[in-house]
């Protein structure tokens, strides 16, 4: 898939470093496993349902002889006219369950351009990064790349009642979504996980602590970035409290094509069903104005 992954620009330049294996999704993963063995430092581009038929290889070949095998993942999320049969929904959740894996996600361009260079600077083991199909939100790019420091998220907007905890590129609607809450009175934080695994825990907890509500929200299936999320709140002891969580994944279907808003509308994952999420858990009246809200809280 040399052009539906952009590898096609690359080849032009770097004839040489390019290998395409045609739909050998298998050999391509043991292919880079062996490139890794020497110290070579192997990218695998390739979409996420593609990446599934190569699991068992993942696995054995890359995860559990931690090799510095590096995923770039494309048609991350929904995927608009590609329908279900393309859509990335999995891979968060199959990849975030093996140990040695790093699972990063990239909530725009620029955060590409930086875990493409973070990928390529770690030695330690597997490394993935995800990112969706179509245009970028529109953000510059930088002109320097920055290695980020692995297993540390972001917070974007500060606020005291509702936390909103984004995975990957649903952090734009999370940002509509806390400007809908903040204007109803709810002051309402915005970060950017960036790593499902390992998993930022010090902003976790921070958020958990700080808050009445704790959404986190994310382009795939369940038993991925919100699962995490739940996994270390429960053992950490703060699901003990009042803190109220709320994990947003894809609704349990398979989506047939369609408009990508409309799509994720039916998935549930845009600012309106987050903001509907925020109402439900903290029992805001459906129609209610700043004074009101405030004279609630």
């Amino acid at each position: 898939m040399p052009d539906g992954t952009g590898l096609d620009q690359f080849a032009k330049s770097f004839p040489a470093r390019c290998f395409d294996v045609g739909i050998a999704e298998q050999h391509a993963v043991t292919f880079a496993a062996g490139m890794a063995t020497e110290g070579l430092k192997p990218f695998v581009a390739i979409y996420s349902t593609f990446l599934q038929r190569a699991y068992d290889q993942v696995v054995h070949d890359v995860a559990l002889q931690n090799l510095p095998v590096r995923f770039a993942i494309d048609r991350a999320g929904l995927v608009g006219a590609d329908g279900a049969t393309h859509a990335g929904s999995f891979d968060t959740t199959y990849l975030a369950t093996l140990p040695n894996m790093v699972v990063m996600a990239a909530a725009d361009e620029a955060e590409l351009v930086h875990m493409v260079a973070t990928a390529a600077a770690y030695d330690a083991g597997p490394i993935s990064f995800r990112y969706p199909r179509g245009e970028g939100v529109g953000v510059d790019l930088p002109e320097q790349a920055e290695i980020l420091e692995i297993g540390k998220g972001r917070i974007l907007r500060e606020g005291s009642t509702i936390a909103i905890l984004s995975f990957g590129t649903r952090l734009e609607e999370a940002k509509l979504a806390a400007e809908t809450l903040d204007e109803m009175g709810y002051s309402t934080t915005v970060a950017d996980a960036r790593f499902c695994k390992p998993l930022d825990e010090n902003l976790v907890t921070d958020l958990a602590q700080n808050h009445d509500l704790l959404i986190t929200i994310e382009e795939g299936s369940i038993g991925g970035f919100g699962s995490h999320v739940m996994q270390f709140l429960a053992h950490a002891g703060l699901l003990d409290g009042n803190l109220k969580v709320r994990p947003l994944c894809m609704a349990d279907q398979y989506i047939d094509q369609a408009n990508i808003k409309k799509m994720y509308d039916i998935a549930g994952l845009n600012a309106e069903q987050i903001v509907e999420c925020a109402r439900s858990a903290l029992n805001i009246p459906q129609k209610t104005d700043k004074s009101t809200a405030a004279s609630s809280r």
